[in-house]
Parts: structure tokens; sequence; C-alpha cells
């Protein structure tokens, strides 16, 4: 659910730098159960189903030249981070998961020090998982907790307790993976305030260097969410604390995290020095990556000096990628470049760097969002640190609010 030096972002010529290193991103979406709050491409799955998944993922691996090629994007072979998400990744087999770490590595030239990060699931990492992460060269795992508190665990459909998740923290560094990621979501059913200190409490006691906090989605994508917009009972929905009091979540989550020394660096993560997310700040700082598997999105520097990059996604249902559908091109234009470089930007603690986009896009191309900024800093939700632009604490609870007003629809998609 989840996904430290941050690279130089682009050439002064407006285009990707094409010599920065790729993100691998591999989509698993099979869990052993659906959580009634999740809106991933995800589900329960015949066992049976995961060979063939592993299959088509390995050829996608294979052919990633000639799919840049076709989306119009610049490849390159050097790969410094890869993340296996979900769904839940250890559902798989040992040997499911050698091959696919097998064909990016036959592929790609990874790096020495990649950050190579598996999500699990709590009470999935057996001996012999614990075993193949380590022969895959996985040096982080994200952990999906979500709550301390059995209670609300259940509630959702976890199949985990708080021991179990004691139980594999210490088993994870008895086996030398000391780089471990907690996810945590405030809004869950029968959440209280109370409760929701036990968990912060509790995750600062594990001495986790990476902290993820969500606030419960609530959309049509999640059966949870459709029961709550419904107003319905079922799923625990009438034990969803509201808006106000998962704001507050937040806000006590930022608090209490900061002042363990785990300070806040994106919206919704928070990391001791050293130890925030390599293959995540490159969505964020808008650095390439190649996604395989169900939903798993790329983007690549362009080929073509008419634009400045490509992005590209199969669909995000696991009928449809096992039958070859097409992928979804946009090209990214200079102009929605430089939206993305604010809405995407932004979501780091430090900001963006005027001078940087400056540099890359032009000042007066810079101008209106200028303008943008000026309107949003006199409204509370963004302030200039220096050179840099950021959201305020109200700007990041209100951050969609402020992310589409740097936007304008002149993406061109294919």
């Amino acid at each position: 659910m989840e996904n430290v030096r941050r690279l130089s972002l682009c050439s002064r010529s407006g285009i990707m730098d094409l010599t920065m290193p790729l993100g691998i991103y591999i989509s698993v979406p099979f869990c052993r159960t659906k959580c009634s709050y999740c809106n991933f491409a995800s589900d329960v799955f015949s066992r049976a189903v995961f060979e063939r998944y592993v299959d088509r993922v390995c050829a996608d691996i294979a052919n990633a030249q000639e799919v840049a090629t076709e989306m119009g994007g610049h490849l390159d072979r050097a790969v410094d981070s890869i993340y296996l998400g979900g769904g839940t990744p250890t559902v798989l087999d040992s040997a499911q998961l050698e091959r696919m770490f097998g064909a990016v590595r036959s592929r790609f030239d990874v790096s020495p020090e990649a950050e190579i990060t598996v999500e699990c699931a709590p009470g999935t990492l057996t001996p012999a998982m614990l075993q193949t992460l380590l022969r895959c060269g996985v040096n982080r795992v994200s952990l999906g907790v979500q709550s301390f508190v059995d209670q609300e665990a259940a509630a959702v459909g976890r199949l985990h307790n708080r021991e179990k998740i004691i139980e594999d923290i210490a088993r994870l560094r008895a086996a030398g993976i000391n780089n471990i990621n907690i996810d945590l979501i405030a809004g869950l059913p029968h959440q209280t305030a109370e409760s929701w200190e036990f968990s912060l409490a509790e995750t600062i006691t594990t001495a986790a260097p990476h902290v993820s906090v969500y606030m419960l989605e609530v959309d049509e994508d999640s059966r949870l969410g459709r029961e709550l917009l419904a107003g319905g009972t079922r799923y625990h929905a009438h034990f969803v604390p509201d808006e106000e009091a998962m704001a507050d979540f937040y806000l006590i989550a930022c608090a209490r995290l900061g002042a363990a020394g785990i300070p806040q660096y994106e919206i919704s993560n928070f990391s001791r020095h050293a130890f925030e997310s390599k293959h995540n700040l490159k969505y964020w700082t808008r650095q390439p990556y190649f996604g395989f598997g169900v939903d798993a999105h790329s983007m690549l520097p362009s080929a073509s000096a008419d634009i400045e990059a490509v992005r590209f996604a199969p669909p995000d249902s696991l009928e449809r990628y096992m039958s070859a559908a097409n992928l979804q091109r946009t090209a990214v234009s200079l102009p929605s470049a430089l939206e993305e470089s604010f809405f995407l930007g932004l979501r780091l603690t430090r900001g963006v760097s005027l001078p940087e986009l400056s540099a890359k896009f032009g000042d007066e191309a810079l101008m209106n969002a200028r303008l943008t900024i000026g309107e949003l800093i006199e409204d509370g939700l963004m302030a200039l640190r220096g050179d840099f632009a950021c959201l305020t604490s109200r700007g990041r609870l209100l951050s969609n609010e402020v992310f589409e007003r740097f936007l304008a629809a002149d993406e061109i998609i294919s």
C-alpha cells in the first residue's frame, strides 16, 4: 500500500535526463482475503492463476524495450529500485518470486545498492519465504499493519493480530532486513482517539524506520466505501469515524511520529534519517519508472523532442491484462510536465524549488504558477520557505484542492 537521496530531475533543455536510473514496479494482485477498505486492483484468486500471471509478467519484462519503443519512450538498462506491491506478493510461492526477480536481473542492470522492496501482509513471512526474499536481494519490507488493535484489524478483514506483527518484525531483523515500513490507516471502523494513540505508540515502540499513514478513502471502489456512501451498516460502516476525527488522527500522527524522530517527508510518509523510500521518491520527483502487471503504471522520458515524457498502463482488470489488452498511453507535454512537477512535488514536505523549475521550464512558463502560489499563500494553504514553495499543515489536509489549482486539461491522449 505504501509506495532517499533526491536525484537531479531534468536537464536544462526541459527534457527528462536520459541517464537517470529506472525504478521497476511489479504488481502482484493476489490476496489471501480482500479487505473491505481496499480500492486497489487486487482480489482473491485461485492459485492456478498465479503461474499464468507470473509467465505473463516475465514475458512483459523480457519485452520491455519493444513496449518502450512502441510507446515512444526512452528505456535505460540501469535500475536502482525494485518494488513488488499488491495485493500481497508473498502469497506467491518461492519459485514464482524468484522467476520474476530473475527476469528483472536478466533484462536490466540492477545496481548493487538498489533498494528492493516487497509488500507483505503480517503472517505471510514463513521461514521459507524469508529465505526467498533474501535470495532475491530484498532489503526493504513494507508491512500492511493498518492497526495494532486486533478489533480494528479484524473488522476490515485483516488476518493478523498485534502479536503476529511484533513476531514478524523481530524475524525480519533476525534475517538482516532492518529497513521496514509500517502502514497505518486513520479512520478504520471502531477506531477512537485512544485506540489511534495506541497504534501510534506501538509503531514507535517497534523502532521501524519508516511509517506510512493514510486516511481511509471513501469511494465506490471498495466495499466499505460503497456502504458508507449508501449510509449502510455492513462491514462495520456505522462505526467509521467522521471526517473531522480522521483529520485529527492524521494531525496527531504527524505530531507523535515527528516527536519520536520519524519526521514527515511526504503527505503520507514519515521516515528516520536516510530511510526515505527511494522508489516512491521517483514518483514524486518525476524520475522514470517502468511498471509490470495489472494496473502497473509507467513513466519514461520521451524519445521525441515534441513531448517531455510518456505515461502508459495496462488494464486494471486481471482478465483484460491476461488477454493482452492495449496499453493506455498519455503523452506529457512541457506544460503538463510543469503541472505534474507541482502536484507531485508538493506532496513532499520540502515542497518544490522554484529556481529549479524556472531553470527547466523558463520564467514565462512559471508565471501563472506563481500567481496560483500567491493565491494559495493568501488562503493559508501554501508557504514560501527560501527558494521552496510548500504546503502548510492545513494545505496537506486539503491537498487535493491545492493540486487541482495547478491542473489544466492539455494532456495529449492517444
